[in-house]
């Protein structure tokens, strides 16, 4: 009889069987997801179908390259995948061209700037005291250590100071000048931004990934097509696996974003990742997207003009998205301390500077919130109305664990009524 194969005996056993550390860590990280309310901008609920993709076998094949353009053996069926992920993210957002290998949004925006940009060169964006990303000009980031950053920044009523962003970039000659942030709840004139950056000679780059579920179903402006190239995440209100995409319409930019991303910044595409890429496009294709996105919006407007009645500042004074900054020294209180409050009442957010914010980046003045996870949850206006309340109730005590628990219990019932298992 033939010996048992204990490399394939192994290769078949769960998780569970194999691992029981980590099954139960993730068992942790589920149950912390139901019982808790999400409102970290960033973070949303994916689809059974795009956690499938996630888990097949696209994951263990090499392909570097592009579809039909291959170092490797046996990519016929990793090139339909990527071609369909490429032709989906075109007709959705209405590009030409698209890469969709970049592992992260961060990666996408460095192999923009490594193509047409070298050391040294300016680059331009929003500062990230006032809203931008770190990939924008950070001096702790990549792109503030490696470019010379001239940053624009928020006039009194806290939106873009356009007239102060074209005498910079009339005096600095950047070569690419960024539009889009991680916290800026409001909508950018991306046309400003491309006549501005022919003005001086250079690219602008629209890093929508905030904004992309929402460009998607129609209820913010769509930069493609205006912007000279467009980067994103493909995960935050988008709801697909953690990745970045960059899109163009102009050939002559092929070359160089290809060469950038591969073999410039990394080597084998993530095939299993590609694959739910394109599963997320697809179902940001569908009819009902736009009932996503328009209620992402009307969630985040009806969680800010709440939360104004019971007594925060929302900064700018509003959302036109899905994320909005509070301003919660009102309360007396910091954004690190909001932040810690809240997570003991199970409610997820994340501290966050706000305009000239006399705290520290560690500390803060303000919490970021946004709508993409509840309103996959399927919450709507009445929930907003009862988050609002709930988030109040424990910044007004946040040292008090009676009161914390009390709103727990609160929030918990409200998970239960929206669980993320109902999410198809």
């Amino acid at each position: 009889m033939p010996t048992a194969n204990p490399v394939k005996s192994q290769h078949r056993r769960s998780l569970k069987e194999t691992d029981p550390s980590i099954y139960e860590i993730i068992q942790r990280e589920e149950r912390r997801q139901e019982h808790n309310l999400e409102l970290i901008a960033s973070e949303n609920i994916a689809s059974t179908a795009v956690r499938e993709a996630l888990a097949c076998v696209m994951t263990d094949k090499f392909a570097e390259g592009y579809p039909g353009k291959r170092y490797y053996g046996g990519c016929e069926h990793v090139d339909e995948a990527e071609q369909l992920a490429i032709d989906r993210v075109n007709q959705l957002f209405g590009s030409k061209f698209a890469n969709v290998q970049p592992h992260s949004g961060a990666q996408a925006n460095m192999a923009v700037y490594h193509a047409f940009m070298k050391p040294g060169d300016t680059l331009m964006g929003l500062a990230l005291s006032d809203g931008g990303h770190l990939t924008h000009g950070s001096p702790v980031a990549f792109s503030g250590q490696m470019y010379n950053i001239v940053s624009y920044g928020l006039k009194a009523d806290e939106t873009i100071d356009y007239d102060d962003l074209r005498k910079k970039a009339q005096e600095s000659k950047p070569k690419i000048i960024v539009s889009g942030a991680s916290a800026y709840s409001r909508e950018f004139d991306f046309k400003f931004f491309t006549k501005t950056a022919e003005e001086v000679g250079a690219i602008h780059m629209c890093d929508m990934a905030h904004y992309a579920g929402l460009i998607a179903g129609g209820v913010y402006p769509n930069p493609v097509g205006t912007a000279h190239i467009t980067t994103s995440t493909t995960h935050k209100s988008l709801r697909g696996p953690r990745g970045g995409i960059i899109l163009y319409d102009n050939e002559e930019y092929d070359k160089p974003l290809r060469m950038s991303v591969f073999p410039g910044l990394q080597g084998g595409p993530l095939m299993h990742v590609i694959a739910a890429k394109a599963v997320a496009f697809g179902l940001c294709l569908q009819p009902d997207w736009k009932q996503y996105a328009q209620q992402v919006k009307k969630n985040a407007q009806a969680l800010a003009a709440a939360l104004t009645q019971e007594g925060f500042r929302i900064v700018s004074g509003g959302t036109d998205s899905h994320l909005m900054l509070v301003d919660v020294r009102p309360f007396g209180i910091n954004g690190k301390v909001a932040q810690a409050a809240l997570e003991r009442a199970n409610i997820t957010t994340n501290k966050n500077t706000i305009p000239n914010d006399p705290e520290k980046p560690f500390v803060t003045s303000g919490v970021r919130l946004g709508t993409p996870a509840v309103t996959t949850r399927g919450m709507k206006e009445p929930e907003m109305q009862e988050i609002a309340a709930q988030i109040a109730t424990v910044l007004r005590a946040p040292d008090d664990d009676s009161v914390t628990s009390a709103v727990k219990e609160d929030v918990t019932a409200l998970c239960s009524r929206f669980s993320i298992h109902d999410v198809s």
